[in-house]
């Protein structure tokens, strides 16, 4: 099979018919083979009731349906598990996505063989509460990943060659983050691609500003797992014996410059060591440190213990 195009949805039920012959004809015209998945996550005005119909109507259209509404991340990471073309299409089910750029998408991964094209939707039609924080958490994404090509991360648009979605877990809020997750797996050749971007044509957008909070825990989340998961003792031990050392510096500190000023300058009369602020910060520090490389010694030993401690990406076998 060519393509597999993963939709997400909740409450999108105007908009399915027309999207799915817009894709239908798009795969017609090009002579893919294709299935379309329809991930309905909980959605209560008749979208599931929709997609039984079209698939009625259309063989390559599948549904899977959630009891409840798990979020998008949990749409995408099923829809992975069911797609079964060599290139997997991601949209958005609100028509903002033009199925259009299908063709070019799947060019780009199978004759230039990225692991993943992303979209980048240079002109927006979104409020402005929406388009601010969208750049500010690509530029912080950009930095934190290193991932310096793309400049929108979160559009929903995007194109994968299988192996990469058969290779990542995408659970929380981490959907906006899926190229970061992808070269932390290991599929490193990640481009870019202008997509249009429709005005959202039939109800409203379904996230709150509560997302960027998620967002932006998710992307720390993200950082350290994809940095540390295999080794934590080198994240909290190292953080612990700098904290250690430095209150065990500092004590010395304030116990030699009380014995220079006793033993040297004569000076009966100086502060206990007790009297000095530095040396409770300085306490703090090292049992701040001890504490920490505790923690690190403890994932450590959990790490190792885990049953997926040896769950590495393989890429080939011969």
């Amino acid at each position: 099979m060519d393509i597999s195009v993963v939709i997400p949805l909740y409450n999108e039920v105007e908009s399915l018919p027309e999207l799915t012959s817009w894709i239908n004809k798009v795969m017609i015209e090009n002579r893919f083979s294709y299935e379309i998945i329809l991930v309905d996550d909980g959605s209560n005005d008749g979208s599931w009731e929709m997609i039984r119909k079209l698939s009625q109507a259309n063989q390559f259209i599948e549904g899977i349906r959630f009891r409840r509404n798990y979020g998008k991340s949990a749409a995408l990471n099923v829809g992975f598990a069911a797609a079964e073309g060599n290139v997997v299409i991601t949209m958005d089910a609100d028509l903002q996505d033009s199925p259009d750029e299908i063709p070019e998408l799947y060019r780009r991964i199978t004759e230039e063989k990225y692991d993943l094209i992303s979209g980048w939707k240079a002109k927006r039609h979104d409020p402005i509460s929406k388009t601010v924080p969208t750049k500010l958490f690509n530029t912080v994404t950009r930095r934190m990943s290193g991932i310096h090509n793309l400049h929108d991360f979160n559009c929903g648009l995007k194109a994968y060659r299988k192996a990469v979605v058969k290779n990542i877990e995408v659970y929380g809020e981490m959907h906006r983050y899926i190229p970061v997750l992808a070269k932390w797996a290991g599929f490193t050749k990640i481009g870019e691609q202008i997509v249009e971007h429709h005005p959202r044509k039939y109800g409203v957008t379904k996230f709150g500003m509560i997302r960027f909070i998620n967002g932006f825990l998710d992307l720390l989340s993200i950082f350290f797992v994809g940095k540390f998961a295999k080794r934590p003792m080198h994240f909290f031990g190292s953080m612990g014996v700098l904290s250690f050392l430095t209150g065990f510096v500092s004590i010395i500190w304030i116990i030699s410059e009380k014995l220079y000023h006793i033993n040297v300058l004569h000076d009966d009369n100086y502060r206990d060591a007790t009297e000095n602020p530095l040396f409770y910060i300085a306490l703090v520090a090292i049992i701040v440190g001890f504490q920490l490389f505790l923690t690190g010694f403890v994932a450590e030993l959990v790490s190792r213990n885990a049953p997926e401690r040896n769950n590495y990406q393989i890429d080939e076998k011969i």
